[in-house]
């Protein structure tokens, strides 16, 4: 094998004697073996298109600024993901005389940051923002050629079609989005004579990471599943990433995932979380939302199992909802058994008051109780409880009823941010604080929440050492933005909430103790579901919002005494998306929700549970199909199990479809195909 030293140190002399076999002496691409075929074939390409290796690239002019702010504004999207990791990637080769490009996927460049001392040179060759560096254009070069070849490319020294940029070493790497489409290039540029071997690679690792934050945004509002067969790689960029819809069918999936399942894009919409893993969505989906942090271990339908972890975004939790999802046609007002404390209309105004929370719960009145002599007073609250109990639907209703509720309510969730950004989220910034800050700056929550109400939910979470700048803010009434000399004034009631033991955390060292004799004002304890009194009035709460009160439905007393009995490890939000599961069920003519309308991974659940609860038996009945005597198709064993079961429940699809465990669409489907 070839000595690396001797390799770096011969490697121009192979290119040069390339270079004049190949321009010179007319040697075909395939017979340049000291080339890398990337390199010899990207020349035949230039050769083709009429480029000459001697001309001066500086005569193709860069786009007006008009063509550049709307070539930005179209990659508004890329560009808002990327620039924070241009900062990153850009902070690991400081001083080192290179400089960092991001370009449209046709090699225009958006965004440059460098040394000054190599910036100047790079600009002698327009590498700089609004300058084209398509192969068609610019020749061999890393930026081009990369969008060509459609994988990671490095081009050095004389690798450059084009003599005047013999003087570059590149190395970039295509950026694709979520359905494999081309979005742009990430690249490194530098002087030849600083060429590193490791640069390509960490160019790829950066676009890696930036493709997975591109596909986290794309389906933010979808349920993402992250995923590897060894348990470490589970949150690095080598994990897989799955995004679901609420019924799992798979809507995306990441290079990775698909690498790891081995799945081509066409095959994605043909699949559904059932069709990938051998457990049933809904059981994840509950398991995870127990605790979001821990991982699971999924077998796969072909026996291998992964470890995952789910992702579920806020607008999907029940807890975090404050209008409904859907509007059904107003078919009759609402007469079911309704409390009217309990009824979102009862609190006027669209506004949560404790009216609509008190709906029966001794310990949950005990808590509005000791909260509402809180009102209006400046006296920190601490809201304690497990996750999904409705600790910021309580914040909301506390800061509702005094007398700052025309001011802001501004919520910050300290386990859901980054380390790196909640800082920023909580002081703001001055433009220009940092590289890749906006230029106007950034107001943060304190100031956002600045004569009304600051509410820091899972505030155990946070680290340590912005613990101490909370405190200071909290003793001195005034903020600094980062960047900033000068404080400004701050007036907001405080509002915390955390489901751990904040003693424990104290003793332990994690969370300081003068914070938390600072944010210990009055101390409540929301109760769990399981201990509550009150399911059934809950239960009629949450229908109301579900259907915005436009639809009479009712519950069967067998649901509600079952609902009474079971351990809801997942609390109101896993009551909320068992009801809203329930109505979505629910034809325009059915008005009762029984048993079969439930999800079936709620009784899963229930033998899971580690909670002592009584069992009780609503369950959707089972397919008796007989056994084939000969040799028949799976196809024609499932077109008669749905003629039968179509036949027992009367023609009704839809509940012939929850006997299935399939969608009504899904059903639909196979019925035109019998």
């Amino acid at each position: 094998m070839e000595n690396p030293l001797q390799s770096v140190e011969h490697r121009d002399v192979r290119v040069r004697d390339a270079r004049t076999a190949f321009f010179e002496q007319g040697a075909p691409a395939d017979a340049l073996v000291p080339m890398v075929g990337t390199v010899a074939n990207s020349w035949s390409r230039c050769i083709k298109v009429g480029l000459e290796a001697s001309a001066h690239t500086a005569e193709v002019d860069p786009v007006s600024d008009s063509q550049l702010r709307e070539t930005r504004d179209r990659n508004a999207f890329l560009l808002s993901h990327a620039r924070g990791v241009l900062s990153h990637l850009y902070e690991q080769i400081r001083s080192t005389g290179s400089i960092v490009v991001l370009s449209d996927g046709n090699g225009l460049v958006l965004e440059g940051m460098g040394d000054a001392d190599f910036v100047s040179r790079a600009n002698q060759v327009a590498l700089k923002a609004g300058a084209q560096w398509g192969e068609g254009l610019r020749g061999t070069n890393a930026i081009g050629t990369a969008i060509a070849e459609q994988r990671p490319v490095e081009v050095v020294g004389a690798e450059h079609f084009f003599d005047c940029n013999a003087f570059l070493t590149c190395s970039a790497s295509p950026i694709f989005d979520a359905g494999g489409q081309l979005m742009g290039v990430l690249d490194i540029s530098g002087d030849s004579r600083s060429h590193e071997r490791h640069t390509l690679g960490l160019v790829r690792m950066s676009a890696q990471l930036l493709e997975k934050r591109l596909f986290e945004a794309e389906f933010g509002r979808e349920i993402l599943v992250f995923f590897h067969p060894r348990m470490e790689y589970v949150g690095s960029l080598q994990e897989g990433v799955l995004a679901f819809n609420q019924g799992g069918e798979l809507l995306g999936a990441n290079r990775c995932a698909l690498e790891l399942l081995k799945l081509t894009r066409t095959m994605l919409r043909q699949l559904d979380f059932s069709l990938l893993f051998e457990q049933n969505f809904g059981v994840f989906v509950d398991r995870s939302m127990r605790d979001p942090h821990a991982l699971s271990s999924l077998p796969r339908r072909h026996g291998e199992r992964v470890y995952a972890r789910m992702n579920m975004p806020a607008a999907l939790l029940p807890s975090s909802r404050s209008t409904p999802a859907a509007t059904p046609a107003p078919s009759k007002i609402a007469s079911a058994p309704t409390p009217a404390s309990a009824r979102k209309a009862a609190c006027g105004d669209g506004r949560v008051n404790f009216d609509c929370l008190d709906t029966g719960d001794a310990r949950m009145g005990a808590a509005i109780q000791r909260a509402t002599r809180m009102v209006g007073k400046d006296i920190p609250l601490l809201i304690l409880g497990e996750s999904g109990v409705g600790k910021e639907m309580f914040a909301k209703a506390f800061h509702d009823v005094g007398p700052r509720r025309t001011a802001p309510f501004v919520a910050l969730n300290c386990a859901a941010i980054p380390e790196n950004l909640i800082e920023s989220e909580l002081f703001g910034y001055l433009g220009g604080a940092f590289t890749g800050a906006r230029k106007e700056g950034y107001t943060g929550k304190i100031q956002q929440a600045c004569g009304g109400t600051l509410f820091l939910d899972e505030i155990g979470d946070m680290p340590l050492n912005l613990q101490a700048r909370l405190l200071r803010v909290l003793q001195d009434r005034v903020v600094t933005p980062l960047g900033g000399a000068k404080p400004v004034p701050v007036d907001v009631s405080l509002v915390c909430a955390t489901h751990r033991n904040l003693v424990d955390a104290v003793k332990t060292g994690a969370f300081r103790q003068d914070l938390y004799y600072r944010v210990n004002g009055l101390t409540v304890t929301l109760p769990s579901l399981r201990e509550r009194s009150d399911i059934r009035a809950i239960v009629a709460n949450i229908i109301a919002i579900e259907t915005d009160g436009m639809r009479d439905i009712t519950v069967a007393e067998e649901v509600l005494v079952f609902f009474e009995r079971y351990g809801w490890p997942g609390n109101i939000r896993q009551m909320h998306n068992a009801l809203r599961v329930a109505v979505a069920l629910l034809d325009d003519d059915e008005d009762l929700i029984d048993s079969t309308h439930l999800p079936e991974e709620l009784f899963a659940m229930e033998s899971d549970s580690d909670e002592p609860v009584e069992r009780a038996e609503p369950r959707p009945r089972r397919i008796d199909v007989a056994l084939p005597q000969g040799t028949e198709s799976l196809e024609t064993i499932e077109k008669r199990a749905i003629e039968q079961v179509l036949e027992e429940e009367g023609g009704n699809v839809s509940a012939a479809a929850r006997r299935l465990g399939i969608s009504r669409n899904t059903l639909y489907r196979k019925l035109g195909r019998m």
